[in-house]
């Protein structure tokens, strides 16, 4: 399974460190627990000392002599975010993580023009899913940061997801951009942008990859329904990453994978100097576990 060969392959690389910003969660800690248990990465956890430590006991990660943990105590929630994005900005940590905080603080200090992480690009998210009776990966985009994107955004968006499957070991990654039509319709501003994405792909304006479009969901990941349909193309059926059009697509469909489909699922903000682990307060340890994996594989890229 692609996620747990992340898992291994993060293991074996040069073991990075995380800087996680207001870390006293238990889910946060479970995943940062498994990930010590692993031997994937070293922490520096910002936050209430006391809190943290107490949960750390509760899991049974003490810190008596473990070496994978530096406890920062910052006792405002602001003020984690801040140290723990300046961790990450001036080498001391490679990859940040979100813990119990609101993702607009987290991300007020990521932007900082000062001490934070931006790029010239866009941010955006992209989640890896391995979903039961599938043989491949799937990488979603933009299931959390971006609500309504215009077309030169969306381009920016797939150059994002892009460069963390490259990073992943995914070469010339194939695009659909996602409709709820494979026909391009005037009134179906889907449409317009898939087919410009795809001409601007032709014209190596976004490069790494191969777009076609617009698809849809069917068709883009079934030979059967695009053989069916009569859609030819060397992304038909097997798209390995989908752009989708909203961010309440792309929202419906993650859920969707990971409570009908119980799929397994990583994601990462990419468009930032460095990862970002930026999961939901209601993602499973095993989902950040396996998030951390996504961030620790690619960063030695900016993603």
């Amino acid at each position: 399974m692609f996620l747990d060969a992340l898992l291994e392959r993060s293991v074996q690389s040069t073991k990075r460190t995380v800087a996680v910003a207001a870390a006293a969660d238990e889910e946060v800690l479970e995943s940062v627990a498994e990930a010590i248990r692993h031997g994937m990465a070293k922490f520096i956890l910002f936050g209430n000392s006391e809190h943290i430590e107490t949960i750390l006991e509760q899991i049974q990660l003490g810190l008596a002599k473990n070496t994978s943990i530096i406890i920062r105590d910052v006792q405002e929630i602001n003020e984690s975010a801040i140290e723990a994005v300046k961790a990450v900005s001036s080498g001391t940590a490679q990859v940040l993580m979100k813990g119990d905080i609101q993702t607009s603080l987290i991300l007020r200090a990521v932007l900082n023009k000062e001490y934070g992480l931006r790029s010239t690009g866009i941010l955006s998210h992209t989640a890896a899913f391995n979903i039961p009776g599938y043989e491949r990966p799937i990488f979603v985009t933009d299931a959390a940061m971006n609500i309504a994107p215009n077309l030169e955004e969306k381009a920016r968006i797939i150059q994002n997801a892009v460069s963390l499957a490259t990073a992943l070991g995914i070469n010339n990654p194939k695009v659909a951009p996602v409709c709820a039509v494979e026909t391009v319709n005037p009134a179906m501003q889907a449409t317009l942008d898939a087919a410009e994405l795809a001409a601007m792909n032709q014209k190596g304006v976004i490069d790494g990859c191969i777009i076609e479009g617009p698809l849809a969901l069917d068709n883009a990941i079934s030979p059967l329904a695009a053989e069916h349909k009569g859609i030819i193309g060397d992304v038909a059926g097997r798209a390995d990453i989908l752009l989708m059009p909203s961010i309440e697509a792309g929202n419906i469909l993650y859920k969707s994978l990971v409570y009908f489909a119980n799929a397994k699922v990583g994601g990462v903000l990419c468009g930032a100097t460095s990862p970002i682990v930026l999961t939901s307060r209601s993602d499973s340890s095993e989902s950040k576990l396996y998030s951390l994996a996504l961030a620790l594989c690619s960063s030695s890229s900016a993603i």
